[in-house]
């Protein structure tokens, strides 16, 4: 899982989307501390905001930013780091380290940073940083999980052979100490609006000595930094403490950040009505209905950039070739969405009709092949009878793994037992304790039947709910899914500069999805969360993340 509504072109953002003018994203001051404003940003230099706890979830990996794609380690990333870019709460990109990104043809960009940026070391951000971060993330042999980002890059084939024929990319060039230069192998058309996501994050010069090591103490050039050296209690907490050598928008306006690592989302939520915890990503399903109620001016719901699914590996036994397509779609047709989104989500989650997210812009309901969402109990037992026809079904148990963590077990039980129901076969779900302990398996595919998985957006893109998770080869596709035709659409689109018609080819693209099913979508989640009383200024953004910075208590 990694970690929007429309991308609004501002600020002279105008050839990213648009092929003949120059692109400038040009530096924004931000706003206020009124929450209120949208805008995810306080012109504040940042006060004695308090100490803020929030909840979070032990990260797969050491913190590094290439190799971090799930939402607990993510948002630690987003806390520690500045990127060129950042997001702001409705999901309008903003300068935050870069000065502008400049381009006439949509493939070849001229960056440059802000001057006298350090991190939290001291030591000076320099474009060489993210130049030297970005090459060491494309190098195939230094296995980063987000090394699919730098694919676009000229010279990213290269660096990705086995092995690399060169170490580092051609399409990066440092300049000076402030402007580095990149270029694609073809136009991409939002390009720049991935630039605020992790993995474009910069790197210290000290990071590459031990990377590891590195990861479990990281420096990084954002609002916060670590509170001091074992400040990481693994699977316990994770504290911050405000980084005053940031001078970017979006200034910390609180003094400390805590991230607590709670065994369940009911534990977490225990703690919020107890005010032990200040802020609450999402509410665990048994206090869905009441917790609106419970918390009043305290409850948070509103959309989200979040795709909630389930996989089943294309190499699972009785899962392969037309076979597997058709048992895929026999389990898609046997379960009713919005009956349990109703009745166990108390409408926090709305059935999916696509692969993305309604805050996306080209987002649709009409896509070709989506009536496979639908209910439809003798639709499936037709499909899993012709499987059958081609390969008996071997007897055993499906299950779906999920993270107990995660709070999922209501709803792996609401679908197992509609499987069991209509297909007849034994269905049921497969625990595990945490979130790190399910993506460790999968990562290493050593996982053993169908697994939960979900999608919350990188950048405010439809390109970021396909690319990284169904293109052949791509970071984060656990299913090992591929289909050339796909994978033609997805570079077709990416070249299109014009932004609604690419969006229209990612609407043809999932057409193929909806025929092959590499996940089963089930439903977007909604940002539904909470704060206590105490906190102020608590804003969720268009990806459900809080706005953890400008949180100040009272």
């Amino acid at each position: 899982m990694s970690r929007g509504p429309v991308l609004t072109r501002r600020d002279g953002l105008k050839g990213a989307l648009g092929a003949a003018a120059l692109a400038t994203l040009a530096a924004c001051g931000g706003g206020d501390d009124d929450s209120g404003s949208g805008d995810g940003a306080s012109s504040s230099s940042g006060g004695s905001g308090g100490d803020v706890v929030a909840n979070g979830t032990e990260p797969q990996n050491p913190l590094v930013p290439t190799n971090t794609n799930e939402v607990g380690g993510g948002r630690l990333l987003d806390s520690l780091w500045a990127g060129l870019v950042y997001y702001k709460a409705d999901g309008t990109p903003e300068n935050d380290l870069a000065d502008s990104i400049e381009t006439t043809d949509a493939q070849n960009y001229t960056i440059k940073i802000k001057s006298g940026q350090k991190f939290s070391d001291g030591s000076a951000v320099t474009a060489k940083s993210f130049v030297d971060a970005w090459n060491y993330g494309a190098l195939g042999t230094n296995a980063q999980l987000s090394s699919y980002f730098f694919e676009p890059i000229a010279g990213y084939p290269e660096v990705q052979a086995d092995p690399p024929t060169a170490q580092t990319m051609s399409g990066l060039k440092v300049v000076d100490d402030t402007t580095f230069t990149v270029a694609l192998l073809q136009p991409e058309s939002d390009f720049p609006l991935r630039l605020g996501y992790s993995a474009f994050y910069p790197l210290p010069d000290t990071a590459y000595a031990d990377i590891k090591a590195y990861g479990e103490n990281p420096v990084g050039n954002g609002p916060y930094k670590l509170k001091e050296t074992g400040a990481w209690q693994h699977n316990v907490r994770i504290d911050f403490v405000k980084n005053d050598g940031y001078d970017g928008p979006r200034k910390a306006q609180n003094d400390t950040l805590a991230f607590v690592f709670y065994e369940t989302y009911d534990a977490a939520y225990s703690d919020l009505q107890s005010g032990n915890l200040d802020v609450l990503d999402n509410i665990p399903s048994s206090a869905l209905a009441t917790y609106q109620d419970d918390l009043g001016d305290g409850a948070v719901n509103q959309p989200a950039a979040i795709f909630q699914s389930f996989c089943i590996p294309e190499g699972l036994a009785g899962f392969s070739g037309e076979e597997g397509k058709l048992r895929r779609q026999a389990f898609s047709y046997a379960f009713d969405r919005a009956q349990i989104c109703k009745t166990i989500f108390n409408d926090t989650r709305t059935p999916a009709k696509d692969f993305s997210s309604p805050v996306i812009a080209g987002y649709s309901e009409t896509v070709e092949g989506n009536e496979v969402l639908s209910l439809d109990a003798d639709k499936a037992k037709q499909l899993w009878e012709q499987a059958n026809a081609i390969a008996p079904w071997n007897g055993s148990t499906f299950t779906i793994a999920y993270n107990v963590d995660g709070d999922h077990q209501a709803w792996v039980d609401a679908v197992t037992a509609a499987i069991r129901q209509v297909l007849g076969i034994q269905a049921e779900g497969k625990p595990y304790p945490t979130f790190a302990q399910i993506r460790t398996e999968i990562t290493n595919r050593t996982i053993s039947g169908a697994f939960r998985t979900g999608w919350q957006a990188d950048y405010p893109g439809l390109y970021n709910f396909l690319a990284p998770i169904y293109a052949t080869g791509a970071g984060s596709n656990d299913g090992d899914y591929t289909n050339p035709a796909f994978d033609e659409l997805l570079t077709k689109a990416s070249g299109t500069t014009d932004q609604d018609a690419a969006n229209k080819i990612l609407q043809q693209a999932q057409t193929i999805l909806f025929a092959d099913l590499p996940v089963i979508p089930l439903w977007y989640s909604n940002a539904s969360g909470g704060f206590d009383k105490d906190a102020k200024n608590v804003q969720f953004g268009w990806n459900s993340v809080p706005l953890y910075y400008q949180i100040t208590k009272s």
